[in-house]
């Protein structure tokens, strides 16, 4: 009986470590953001307090100014991928060292290594609010204007975010600012899987209505 009590503990003691290392190793830190935003309203108390618990932040064009406007530090995405904004801003984030951040595998030797190789750095968080295509679309618009209101890295960025859910926090609008904002006021700049899988969710609800608001358009112009 001693033995059989002894090994029980042992097992409980093995659950336990395994139940620690679990929800430690899923539990993350967010060092680095990447903010890609259309609308800056509603954006400025969430970047106070990504600052405040030490985020760096990482952007591009009139949402960098306006991070620097603000206050803060905000390194340049070119500054990572060394390429400018190009074709009239059609192409700013779509890059290997800025999708290498959001996509690598943390626990995956082989990609810490190529990051290490290719000097890609980690992204921890990508905040994003797409450029409003069917606000444009209501608007009565030009097919030209519409067409330029289809967004393309900005749609890719929560795609990756949400893939790598594992390890990457994807606010893909800013209906959910005050969801992140709430979990940093009760957490820090920590998230644990079920946050980062519920972003996740939101994140592909809101690829799949913008890209059925695109495809529903297109139908509509061969009637």
């Amino acid at each position: 009986m001693t033995h059989g009590v002894r090994l029980d503990v042992f097992a409980i003691h093995i659950l336990n470590f395994r139940y620690k290392y679990l929800y430690m190793s899923a539990t993350k830190k967010i060092k680095t953001a990447l903010v890609s935003v259309f609308h800056k309203d509603g954006l400025e108390e969430l970047l106070a307090k990504l600052n405040a618990e030490g985020v760096e932040f990482l952007s591009t064009g009139g949402t960098q100014k306006f991070i620097e406007s603000l206050g803060y530090e905000c390194q340049a995405v070119e500054n990572v991928t060394t390429y400018p904004s190009i074709l009239g801003g059609r192409v700013k984030t779509l890059h290997p060292k800025v999708f290498g951040g959001i996509l690598a595998r943390r626990e995956n030797e082989g990609d810490r290594q190529q990051m290490a190789e290719y000097e890609i750095p980690a992204i921890d968080l990508v905040l994003v609010d797409l450029y409003p295509f069917g606000q444009t679309v209501a608007s009565g618009a030009n097919e030209q204007d519409i067409i330029e209101k289809i967004d393309i890295g900005g749609i890719s960025l929560i795609r990756a975010g949400a893939k790598n859910f594992k390890d990457v926090v994807i606010v893909p609008s800013k209906a959910e600012y005050a969801l992140l904002l709430d979990i940093l006021n009760r957490k820090g700049a920590e998230t644990d899987i079920e946050d980062r899988r519920m972003f996740a969710t939101r994140a592909f609800g809101v690829s799949s209505h913008y890209d059925t608001a695109i495809h529903d358009w297109f139908c509509k112009q061969q009637q």
